[in-house]
């Protein structure tokens, strides 16, 4: 079933390509960049997405392409920078990205009481939009996002509907599937009015994305660490500008969980006590308890520990899905499977392969620094080697759906060396624009699904296909009835 499935998506996608270049490119091509044309034929999930928003109706999404084409051109969607936006748009902070919802969605905040109508600035405040929404885009592709509407302290002076309607028109035609939901706080009475066109304007399908909510409500979608204190929340962020605000990563991972600064080295002893956890754990897995050797032989060498660890690692299915950067490969491409919390959290993989003729250093970061450990976190790895990376949550703390996590990952000169405190100063100095960076999501398996989805290879039922693989089967056979377009 989940073959034909894809072999028809496959066709799906191949016939929009062909005619799109026929029917719309081919005399018309000034009407498009040539760079949203080129990732048309070469990104199978952007064509995908155009095609699931339109129920895979070829014709319907010919027409959306075109108009979402047109007017990524007229906005310059793909030359957006900051210097495209006026700093005083920037920093009196009525849009930006911060925080995730209980289902792991990114916040994207609209502050409605900073918003003046203006047809002078208008144009301007759709680009911050634009703005926002693509670098967003480029960075989770495709994951959904969740608007904040906070309507809180505003009037009649900040309604502008046809601001309303842009913002509405990115998600039905510019940035397909990419709405999880439209969460409204806090709307005036004087606005019902108002909101009434908004819903003829998403249509009958997607009225069910509008969430009203006051202080009460809204903790049903957001929780309270990512909600200001005007909402009932204990979140301390304040938005300010510069630097742009970024995905909340925080401070790196350490091998024996959380440390203070990046510069913070973990002492001999505490390394090799968390190596001899880390084996006695991921063993605890696979097979019966057994009692501990306390004291193990000291005529055990060196290669005989390494051999150990490495049979340890390769316990773990090696992720399939791969995402292919210019200075690593990373799999898992887009998301980390833990298991339940009923069978106890279960470490997950990440494989780094070197594609490049240099050493490349990396290291991680997590916007829950307290609930993981990572071995290694902080690294180097040779011209044309893979790295795995354990990664297992700390202390048996529970895994979230908000947790992310980014690889950074640069080119290091032959010369330079690659101890701990050499890979330091390498990250002190490395320019911003020679870093790689690839964020990677969490996903529990819930308990309920197959025994086949969890992270084991002595299980007799468990099949070639990691748990990941088979998830994203299930996923996408039911692409038909969970995609539902405005």
């Amino acid at each position: 079933m989940a073959e034909s499935n894809a072999q028809n998506k496959a066709k799906l996608i191949s016939e929009t390509r062909r005619r799109f270049e026929a029917e719309f490119v081919a005399d018309k091509s000034d009407k498009y960049d040539p760079r949203d044309v080129e990732r048309l034929q070469q990104d199978d999930n952007w064509v995908e997405s155009y095609l699931c928003w339109r129920h895979n109706v070829i014709d319907e999404t010919l027409k959306m392409l075109d108009e979402s084409f047109q007017w990524r051109k007229e906005f310059s969607v793909n030359d957006l920078s900051e210097s495209s936006i006026p700093r005083w748009l920037l920093e009196i902070g009525c849009v930006y990205l911060h925080g995730y919802d209980k289902e792991g969605n990114k916040l994207f905040w609209i502050r409605a009481k900073y918003h003046i109508k203006d047809q002078k600035t208008t144009m301007d405040k759709k680009k911050l939009i634009a703005f926002w929404l693509e670098r967003y885009a480029k960075r989770e592709n495709g994951k959904p996002i969740t608007v904040m509407f906070d309507l809180s302290e505003t009037g009649l002076n900040n309604i502008d509907m046809d601001f309303v309607r842009f913002i509405i028109s990115c998600f039905k035609v510019y940035y397909p599937k990419y709405l999880s939901k439209m969460v409204i706080f806090d709307m005036p009475w004087i606005m019902n009015a108002a909101f009434k066109i908004v819903k003829s304007w998403l249509g009958p399908e997607a009225v069910s994305l509008l969430k009203f909510t006051s202080k009460h409500e809204i903790q049903d979608y957001i929780s309270v660490e990512y909600l200001p204190p005007h909402m009932g929340g204990t979140d301390p962020f304040k938005y300010s500008y510069p630097p742009l605000v970024d995905d909340d990563f925080q401070t790196p991972l350490c091998e024996n969980g959380p440390i203070t600064s990046e510069d913070e080295n973990s002492s001999k002893e505490d390394i090799e006590s968390d190596g001899k956890e880390t084996l006695e754990m991921i063993s605890n897995e696979e097979q019966p308890a057994l009692p501990k050797k306390i004291n193990p032989p000291e005529s055990a060498s060196k290669t005989d520990e390494n051999e150990k660890v490495d049979s340890k690692i390769k316990a773990f299915k090696k992720p399939l899905s791969v995402f292919k950067g210019p200075l690593l490969h990373i799999s898992p491409a887009e998301e980390l499977y833990f298991g339940s919390m009923e069978s106890g959290e279960k470490k997950t993989l990440i494989v780094l392969t070197n594609v490049t003729k240099n050493v490349v250093a990396f290291k991680v970061r997590t916007t829950a620094p307290e609930k993981y450990r990572v071995k290694p976190s902080n690294s180097s790895c040779d011209p044309g080697a893979s790295v795995d990376i354990v990664v297992s949550p700390h202390g048996g703390l529970t895994v979230s759906a908000q947790d992310r996590f980014l690889i950074m990952a640069a080119e290091m000169e032959l010369s330079s060396g690659t101890g701990p405190a050499e890979l330091t100063q390498f990250w002190k100095e490395v320019p911003r624009s020679k870093v790689m960076e690839h964020r990677l999501r969490c996903h529990t398996v819930e308990s309920s699904k197959p025994n086949t989805l969890v992270l084991k290879d002595n299980a007799s039922n468990v099949s070639d296909k990691t748990s990941e693989d088979l998830y994203l089967q299930f996923a996408t056979s039911s692409c038909e009835t969970d995609c539902s377009p405005p």
